[in-house]
Parts: C-alpha cells; sequence; structure tokens
C-alpha cells in the first residue's frame, strides 16, 4: 500500500523552503514530486526602479553564497550595454574573487553532507577550513558574504604585496588540507555506504532535464562555461574542467573536491601574472545607452545567466535573473525514486540547492 510523506515546505531541516511529496511503500520511494515558489523577493521587479550603481547592491543579495557572481554578471551586462572595456587588472581580481567564493561555496555543502549522513567530526573540520577562506574574503574585500568587490568598469579594491603574500600562504595550507580531506572523503566506509549508488541521475537524464554546474559534471555531463565561453581573462589560465561518470551523490562529493582543486590552481596563477593596469573606469554613475545584453557565468552552483535591457534612462527597464538550481530542481524526483526515505534529504541537498534564488 502506498502512502505520501510530505516534506517541506517549512521543515526544520530544511534551510530554505521547499515542498517534497514522497509516494512511498515502506520505506521505498515509488514517486516523487517537488514544488517550490515559497520565497518570492521581488528582486526583478525592485531592479526596475534603482539605478546601475543601486542595483549592483540589490543583486548582489540574491544569494549570500554566491553574490559576487550575481554582482559580477549584472556589471557585465551593463559594461557590454555601455561599451566599457573593464581594465585587465580588475578581470583577474574578478576572477580570484570568484574562486575563493566557488571554494567557499563547495566547503559549505561538503560540510552539511557529512552532517547529513551523520560525520559531524568531518562536518566541523571542513567548516574550520571553509571559515578560513571566509577570512581571506574578508581580508581581500572588507566583508565575509556580500564582497560589494564589484564596480561598473572593475573593482573597488586592489591586492597588494602583502595581501598577495597571505592569500598564496592560505592557498598552500588549504591545499595540503584538502588532500587528506579527498582522502578521507574517497575511502571512508561510512561515506562511501550513505552516497555510492545513491540518487542517481544518468547522464542521458541530466543532459535531457538541462542538469548545470557541479551536478550535471557529476553526471558526466562535459560543461563550463568558464571552458566553453571564457569570460574575463579564464582563458589565460590552465585548469581542468571535472567530471566523474558514477552519476550518484558520491559524484558529486568527488567533483565538488576537485573543483577546489581547481580553483586553487586558478587563484595561484592569477595571484602571481596580475596585470600592471587601473582597478576601474572611474566611480561615476555610467551614461547607459538604450540597448540589451545577456552573459553567462559559471557561478558556484552552475550556469548563472543575466539579461539586462536599458532604454537611455537612469534605471533598468528590464532584469531577469535565471539561476541554476531552476534548471537542476527538476531533476530531483527522478533521483529520489527507487531510494529510501532516509535518504531523501541527502538526494535533496546534493544538487546544493538554493531555493530563494529561483524566486527573484
Amino acid at each position: 500500500m502506498s502512502y505520501v510523506i510530505p516534506i517541506g515546505p517549512y521543515h526544520p531541516s530544511l534551510e530554505e523552503p521547499v515542498h517534497a511529496k514522497l509516494i512511498v511503500e515502506g520505506e521505498q520511494i515509488k514517486d516523487a514530486e517537488v514544488f517550490v515558489g515559497y520565497n518570492h523577493r521581488g528582486i526583478e521587479k525592485l531592479a526596475m526602479e534603482r539605478n546601475f550603481i543601486q542595483t549592483i547592491t540589490l543583486v548582489e543579495r540574491v544569494c549570500g553564497i554566491c553574490s559576487h557572481s550575481h554582482a559580477w554578471t549584472y556589471c557585465r551586462c551593463i559594461e557590454h550595454i555601455a561599451g566599457m572595456e573593464v581594465p585587465k587588472r580588475a578581470q583577474y581580481i574578478r576572477d580570484i574573487i570568484e574562486e575563493l567564493e566557488r571554494i567557499h561555496s563547495h566547503l559549505l555543502w561538503l560540510g552539511v553532507a557529512c552532517h547529513i549522513v551523520g560525520h559531524d567530526s568531518m562536518f566541523m573540520q571542513i567548516w574550520n577550513d571553509r571559515e578560513d577562506t571566509m577570512d581571506l574574503l574578508e581580508a581581500l574585500t572588507g566583508n565575509r558574504v556580500n564582497y560589494a568587490m564589484n564596480i561598473i568598469g572593475g573593482v573597488r579594491r586592489d591586492i597588494d604585496a602583502d595581501q598577495k603574500a597571505t592569500a598564496l600562504r592560505c592557498m598552500d595550507e588549504l591545499e595540503e588540507r584538502m588532500k587528506r580531506m579527498r582522502d578521507f572523503l574517497v575511502n571512508d566506509k561510512t561515506i562511501a555506504m550513505r552516497t555510492k549508488g545513491v540518487g542517481v541521475l544518468t547522464t542521458e537524464d541530466a543532459v535531457r532535464m538541462g542538469a548545470e554546474g557541479p551536478h550535471a559534471r557529476a553526471s558526466n555531463v562535459k560543461m563550463d562555461v568558464r571552458k566553453d565561453s571564457p569570460y574575463s581573462s579564464y582563458e589565460d589560465f590552465d585548469f581542468a574542467l571535472c567530471t566523474y561518470d558514477s552519476c550518484d551523490v558520491f559524484a558529486r562529493v568527488v567533483v565538488r573536491v576537485l573543483e577546489v582543486f581547481e580553483s586553487i590552481k586558478i587563484i595561484r596563477q592569477a595571484l602571481n601574472n596580475l596585470p600592471d593596469t587601473p582597478l576601474n573606469l572611474g566611480n561615476r554613475i555610467p551614461q547607459v545607452p538604450a540597448g540589451e545584453f545577456v552573459a553567462r557565468h559559471e557561478a558556484p552552483r552552475g550556469h548563472l545567466v543575466y539579461k539586462v535591457v536599458t532604454n537611455g534612462g537612469p534605471t533598468n527597464a528590464r532584469v531577469s535573473i535565471h539561476v541554476p538550481t531552476f534548471r537542476n530542481a527538476p531533476t530531483i524526483p527522478t533521483m529520489l525514486r527507487g531510494n529510501t526515505v532516509a535518504d531523501a534529504g541527502l538526494i535533496v541537498a546534493s544538487i546544493d540547492p538554493c531555493f530563494s534564488c529561483m524566486d527573484c
């Protein structure tokens, strides 16, 4: 006999409002449905009433984990419409902050995953390393979460020699700790039992449903905007596109661990080769002509897209935000089917969801 088990939309184990309806027989999940849309904030509408500088502050608050990605992608749209050429040093600094943000995001997810499977000592260790990354972000930008580093035409703060040395030292220390973390996560029996063969999303299903980011790459889909359509000097850096072919929760752990190593590699290259150019094109509100532009960005969770339309006035005519979770969420029912109720929370979390991001 089948039963319906509701999870959410408001549940003590979920950080954000989402409703998953599980149709189960005993402990076995036979089918599932996912419902979103519980946290609409009207950010796209508010952006139509703000000038271009005010909008940077607004969109940076779409997500507290990938705030730099949102602000940067919006700035790229305005810069393109206005015909601005961002100085090379500013591009490199944007890349450095972006990869630090990716490390911070992946370590946050890895810690939460360990917590869900009941490995709290590893959860605390991973979040301790994440804390060091956030301290470095604060040292470089002045803030731990919403970094306010982007302005239209570049960045607002430089990286001096002392900060460069501190950042390189932090990357060396993090890399050594990540090697031990990688060996543990890949070889630990408890993590293997809870993640291998759990929440499978085949490569075919990932492509058919349009999965994005680390979630797609863990299903062996070779896609990354930084490689496929390089922006902001990413073509200058040597780094690998990380994929894994087991297509389960374990693969999502492995891909995120590997991507941390690649982010460290990018940060080192950028710090050691910072171009000697200005940081920005000035702090005045730019005169932006009528136009529109679509910017693609590889945020920590995946493919982020902004479409900005201007009409020649002081405010945006339209700002449309498309986030990775919007494309990854439809894969959840497929991953849940055939698994047990005990694994449902881990499977939903394995896409690294940001359901608040979806309700802009």
